[in-house]
């Protein structure tokens, strides 16, 4: 079942998300539906605090709604090496309207574990480590618009206050 999108500014995506302690039906439930609205919103990956739910899951297909062939779903991951530096474009399904610059690490190691409790280790580089590194911010209360210069970043919250009013205004 597709769910919807959380966006900025909600507080469940400034949190930190709970470790899965069970691998239960609910879970794997929540998985289904985790891909399910990913592709739905021509998105490559979504973390469970964008669907609202604030538990350590990633859900990640770098190639797209189109393709489908590379999906992963990865409980608990946690980036345990990093390498290099690259300059990453970034737009999120939680930061609607907007895209920026990010620095991210070029490579990273990841270890997870999937849905049936057995071990995942991936090592990653290109499009597939940006995409992991977004969506494990997410679980820590990350933003890719947090990596932006103050700046940049007060310009959007600005975008986003006025869009708030105008939604208030046109919902009374």
């Amino acid at each position: 079942m597709k769910r919807e999108i959380v966006t900025y500014p909600d507080p469940v995506l400034a949190q930190t998300a709970e470790e899965i302690t069970e691998l239960t039906p609910e879970l794997k439930q929540l998985a289904e539906d985790m891909v399910e609205t990913m592709y739905e919103g021509d998105g490559i990956g979504l973390a469970a605090p964008q669907v609202g739910e604030s538990c350590r899951l990633v859900v990640i297909d770098i190639t797209g709604p189109e393709k489908r062939e590379e999906l992963r779903i990865l409980v608990n991951p946690c980036i345990t090496s990093k390498e290099g530096e690259v300059d990453s474009e970034e737009g999120c399904l939680s930061v609607v309207g907007y895209r920026g610059k990010v620095k991210r690490a070029e490579k990273v190691t990841v270890d997870a574990t999937d849905l049936e409790g057995k071990p995942v280790h991936i090592e990653a580089d290109g499009l597939l480590a940006i995409c992991l590194q977004h969506e494990l911010d997410h679980l820590d209360g990350v933003l890719f618009i947090d990596h932006l210069s103050r700046l940049k970043r007060n310009l959007y919250d600005k975008k986003v206050s006025k869009w708030l009013r105008r939604t208030k205004k046109h919902s009374k």
